[in-house]
């Protein structure tokens, strides 16, 4: 199948409208791909752990002995790892289920050090832009990467974020969640400036951490998988809590932030209790606005996990009362287990919402082209 689509590597003059656009895919480099962009000494060191036992993954996904958690028709036929190749990945997400542009975000692990993770985001940004932005594996233009920036080292992803601002196709800002302090602290000022000087939203995908940066509860460390995935968007509303209180969108009034794979549902409640406490309490913090609109206006959420409740009905007021149609954007969180087909996303959304949260929400956050070139037998959305 690959070596067909690389012979119709053409795209019809035609434009046809943008009608979906996935904003959590996870592309993944083959074996040894990525060692080529990793500067020594981690390249060694990085080689030395992989050769040790052990696989210190917190996550007990269903079949995941065997599929470590992903759909396993995304596992290309040369043994590489799923969500390898990029015209595998092609045909799936963008032919066969409708996507019309895909923004990348890739989660290549982490370091134990700080200076381990600004490598392999260093790493990281020169292997998309080889091996998926390129001419030959972005030939279909519909491919969109992410800036990795190691939030560890503010300074130095300040700096990452300057050096490929000015890709064509670079539509944001990737940073993990789970460094100490919260994110309001000002030492992160470098990242949210360097970010709104470029016009890119800075995007977090939900992680496991490692090491001292594991994701823990207020009661301690989960026990199940379970325990973690219901949890962990409460890290996530304590950043969102931070973002708001400490100033930070003041500070930025541009600030663009998407929480990816974090829900979404919990941000009803939090806007009701963080506005509760600011009219109780007054403006100490120096706020010029209710803390739930500055959530409307500078963060977004994607909708993969989509917690579907028996009663769709339930779904649908929480939706309304969230105005959903300001803060999510469609995701599939291919090639995962729990991929979302955006057919299915689509029916489940309220029609008159539809178009805003499968595309235009996206085009208005990553400033994306409303027009892709034609791809014949592309199945189309809406």
């Amino acid at each position: 199948m690959t070596i067909e689509i690389q012979e119709k590597q053409k795209v019809d003059a035609e434009q046809v409208p943008v009608r979906a656009i996935d904003s959590d895919v996870h592309p993944t480099p083959r074996h040894g791909e990525l060692d080529q962009f990793v500067p020594e000494p981690y390249r060694t060191l990085f080689s030395q752990r992989k050769a040790m036992a052990g696989n210190p993954v917190y996550y007990d996904a269903p079949d995941y002995n065997h599929a470590f958690a992903m759909r396993t028709d995304t596992f290309p036929d040369d043994g590489n790892f799923a969500g390898s190749d990029p015209a595998l990945t092609f045909r799936q997400l963008i032919m066969e289920a409708g996507s019309d542009i895909a923004i990348l975000g890739p989660l290549n692990g982490g370091g134990q050090t700080d200076e381990e993770e600004h490598a392999l985001a260093v790493a990281t940004n020169l292997w998309q832009d080889n091996c998926w932005l390129d001419s030959e594996n972005n030939w279909h233009k519909r491919y969109y990467g992410s800036i990795v920036a190691a939030i560890e080292m503010p300074e130095h992803g300040a700096r990452e974020i300057e050096k490929w601002a000015g890709h064509p196709y670079m539509a944001q800002v990737l940073i993990n969640a789970e460094p100490r302090p919260s994110w309001g602290h000002p030492r992160y000022d470098p990242i949210w400036a360097a970010a709104t000087r470029n016009d890119l939203p800075v995007a977090c995908h939900l992680g496991r951490g490692q090491h001292n940066e594991l994701p823990m509860s207020p009661v301690g460390f989960m026990t199940y998988n379970h325990d973690l995935m219901v949890s962990y968007s409460m890290l996530a509303a304590n950043q969102v809590a931070s973002l708001v209180f400490d100033g930070v969108f003041d500070r930025f009034p541009t600030l663009r932030i998407v929480l990816i794979e974090h829900a979404f549902n919990w941000i009803l409640p939090l806007m009701w209790r963080m506005d509760a406490v600011y009219k109780a309490r007054g403006p100490e913090n120096g706020l010029k606005r209710k803390p739930s609109e500055y959530v409307k206006d500078h963060i977004w959420f994607t909708t993969q996990p989509l917690d579907y409740p028996e009663d769709k009905t339930e779904l649908t007021n929480a939706l309304e009362w969230m105005e959903a149609d300001k803060l999510l954007l469609f995701s599939s969180d291919y090639p995962h287990w729990t991929f979302d087909d955006p057919q299915w996303v689509a029916k489940h959304m309220p029609e008159k919402w539809r178009e805003q949260i499968m595309y235009q929400n996206a085009l208005d956050v990553f400033h994306l082209p409303s027009t892709v070139p034609a791809l014949a037998g592309q199945k189309r959305l809406l």
